[in-house]
């Protein structure tokens, strides 16, 4: 667990390695909420954090998922049965794929081939309907008075939502503003990169998404992938013109006899670059090593997007 400012813990979820993925739990008022769970694999780590914070079950009231992706909900169903009281509040978009999962897991399957996502994901547990709150943009709710606003950011998909914490400035971000690995932190602070996976990725929604929390001057964005960010206009800056880049890249790439060879290594290549003059620690090998699932992924997603052109 990391403690953080303001009644916020990180929970890393041991999805993929140690300090890939971070729930976070928000306790004020004698109540708790998470932020994203993880997956099946994940749920016992949660369960333990609550007992390491002295949080009963039943004063969980939330479980707020950015989105469904199987590396953040995953496991709602399975943790949701242990927390008599919380209602999982998810985009409209994203609540029926809760519900009943079949479409969802289909989806991943196709992203990571069934052995694969059998190791990652399990059996994905439904989410009773009765326990769901589906939200609309600019919806607000109140953890013991706390009040979280809702705001719907797609670009990494449709079905994502964010939730911003006025009083403490700060914003739970999901995949929004991307991914930040601590391994790949500088005297300079955070390294960041944007997440394109497939299938829904679109860099003018994303980019108006990261536009609408820099208009909240937040003081900090809680990442899943990994947790507290600060100096935050300058890591927005950064993805929005890596995601203009990226998207050049996988232009520039769409005739070549290989695109998801060309994307992959214009992507490493912008990375490295940059990582470079972040001044981060690790040697090339091992900053490519960190961010080798990102390129795959970020692949397929600018493939997806290119298809959707026409390209």
């Amino acid at each position: 667990m990391f403690r953080h400012p303001d009644g916020i813990t990180a929970v890393d979820t041991e999805y993929v390695r140690p300090g890939h993925a971070a729930a976070h739990i928000v306790q004020h008022g004698g109540r708790a909420a998470f932020v994203d769970v993880g997956t099946n694999d994940s749920v016992p780590y949660l369960l333990a954090a609550l007992d390491a914070l002295g949080i009963a079950r039943d004063s969980v009231e939330y479980l707020l998922l950015t989105h469904v992706h199987l590396d953040h909900a995953g496991g709602a169903g399975r943790l949701i049965r242990e927390l008599p009281n919380a209602t999982a509040v998810l985009h409209p978009r994203g609540a029926p794929h809760m519900i009943d999962p079949a479409k969802l897991i289909a989806g991943s399957r196709a992203v990571y081939g069934e052995e694969r996502f059998r190791h990652l994901y399990g059996e994905i547990v439904p989410v009773p309907s009765e326990r769901v709150r589906v939200t609309r943009d600019g919806d607000s709710l109140s953890l013991a008075g706390r009040e979280l606003d809702i705001l719907h950011t797609p670009g990494h998909a449709l079905h994502h939502q964010a939730f911003l914490d006025r009083a403490h400035a700060c914003i739970f971000t999901g995949d929004t503003f991307g991914i930040s690995y601590r391994e790949l932190d500088s005297s300079r602070g955070a390294f960041v990169i944007p997440t394109t996976t497939p299938p829904q990725f679109d860099p003018e929604q994303l980019i108006a998404s990261i536009d609408r929390l820099l208009s909240y001057s937040p003081e900090a964005m809680y990442l899943m992938h990994f947790s507290r960010v600060t100096d935050v206009p300058r890591l927005g800056e950064s993805l929005k013109g890596q995601i203009r880049e990226l998207t050049r890249i996988a232009e520039q790439s769409a005739t070549a006899p290989d695109r998801a060879a060309a994307i992959r290594a214009g992507m490493g290549g912008l990375w490295l670059e940059l990582a470079a003059r972040h001044g981060c620690r690790l040697d090339p090998e091992r900053v490519l090593a960190f961010l080798a699932g990102d390129l795959e992924l970020n692949t397929q997603g600018l493939i997806a997007w290119l298809q959707r052109r026409g390209l």
